[in-house]
This record gives structure tokens, sequence and C-alpha cells, in this order.
């Protein structure tokens, strides 16, 4: 019913399989009770040649397995993965005091058009 949300979803590998953790799929409304649990990890169909690359990538440089977008090819749901790297916690603090000072400009540029 394309009811997915990938947001806070990574992927991992484990013994040589990989696995969606944190994507919500919401369960079909028409089901009954063998509905499957929303949250549950999702095992991912690889060429074992691609999941070990990956996993040499991830290890080697510390990066993360991020699930970008989901879409539909003949009877197959097909998924687009990104290697990133997660933001540093100054990084963090940076964006949140350039939108804090947005936030203030924009205030005072309201008030004095009032």
């Amino acid at each position: 019913m394309g009811k997915v949300n990938l947001k806070e979803s990574y992927c991992e590998i484990d013994k040589g399989e990989m696995f969606v953790h944190g994507m919500h799929i919401s369960p079909y409304e028409k089901g009954n009770i063998f509905n499957r649990e929303p949250l549950r990890p999702k095992r991912l169909l690889m060429h074992k040649r691609e999941i070990m690359k990956l996993l040499g990538t991830v290890k080697q440089k510390g990066l993360t397995l991020i699930p970008l977008d989901i879409y539909l090819k003949g009877q197959r749901v097909k998924m687009t993965i990104a290697v990133a790297r997660g933001k540093k916690l100054y990084d963090k603090r940076d964006d949140a005091a350039k939108r804090d000072a947005g936030r203030m400009i924009e205030r005072t540029l309201k008030a004095q058009n009032q």
C-alpha cells in the first residue's frame, strides 16, 4: 500500500547476510492476525560478492550503510543503498548554531516589517 518509512533506518551485515533495521512497513489494513511486526529486521537479497565488498568498505573506513529509497520493479521491491559517514558531535553543534541564528534573523525581520 506504499506506507514505508525509512527514517532512522540502517543496514547491517551479519553472518554473510544483509539486514535492514529500523525500517517501518505499516501492516496491511485488511490483514488478520498473521500480519508481521512493522519494525522487524528485514533480510535483503544480494550476491555474496556484493555483500563482502560492502563489508570490507564498512569495516575499513568506519562507514554506515543507509537505505535511500524503495521502488517496485515488476513483482520485486528494490532498495537503493548508500555508504555514508555519520556526523561528528561538533558538526551537529555547528548545524544547530546556524539554524538558531537563522531563526533569530527571521524573527527580527518579521518584527521590523510589522
